[in-house]
């Protein structure tokens, strides 16, 4: 039986709110559309630091453009007590675990390594920062595994003595309000998820859709 991973977060914004608690949060984040409707509906229950660590974008120009857009979203959304921490660009970090797996299709054992590299970093910095709690943004995207997002937060939350927010972020109409939001704002989409290799695939699968038979 599949866990709700929407109902888990529910029930933690209920106790939340009944014991008139906000715990601290460090948040995951990719890029501002994925971040924006999850910012949106929680971040009146935590007090949240916006992680940006994402080694795993191709080139150092995209990384800065994704966290300009994240900066300029948390500011004209008026999140005044949101802040933002980011990691210095390593793309190195990536491509060390990448290794052996550039030829394996978006979804598969490399996003898997890729997901695991992010949320344990994030789980270490909830720790050294005394965070209560830590989750990711990535559970928005319908390309992305929710089950194995939450099992790897989990297991890092386990391993580094912080509790992990489980959810999946996508439900509750939370992609299409993160479009919505994303017209609204004007914020750049970037039509891959980050990597060189899901680049890649983006393209080919764009010419294949231009192919007139």
């Amino acid at each position: 039986m599949r866990e709700n991973y929407q109902k888990m977060l529910e029930e933690k914004i209920t106790v939340c709110r009944q014991k008139g608690e906000k715990p601290s949060l460090l948040l995951h984040v990719c890029c501002a559309p994925c971040s924006s409707y999850v910012l949106e509906y929680i971040a009146g229950v935590f007090d949240i630091t916006a992680y940006f660590y994402n080694p795993n974008i191709s080139s150092e120009a995209e990384f800065l453009k994704r966290e300009r857009e994240l900066e300029r979203f948390v500011g004209e959304f008026g999140l005044e007590n949101v802040k933002i921490v980011t990691e210095k660009y390593d793309h190195a970090e990536f491509l060390r675990i990448a290794k052996g797996k550039e030829s394996v299709p978006e979804g598969g054992e490399r996003c898997y390594d890729c997901y695991t590299l992010r949320l344990e970093k994030t789980a270490k910095a909830a720790k050294a920062g005394g965070f209560d709690l830590f989750t990711t943004t990535l559970s928005i995207s319908p390309h992305k595994n929710a089950d194995w997002l939450n099992e790897i937060g989990q297991r890092m939350g386990e391993k580094y003595g912080v509790e992990y927010l489980f959810a999946d972020f996508k439900k509750r109409n939370g992609y299409k309000r993160s479009c919505e939001l994303s017209r609204e704002y004007n914020l750049y989409r970037q039509s891959f998820c980050g990597c060189e290799f899901s680049q890649a695939e983006a393209i080919r699968r764009e010419k294949n859709k231009n192919i007139i038979l």
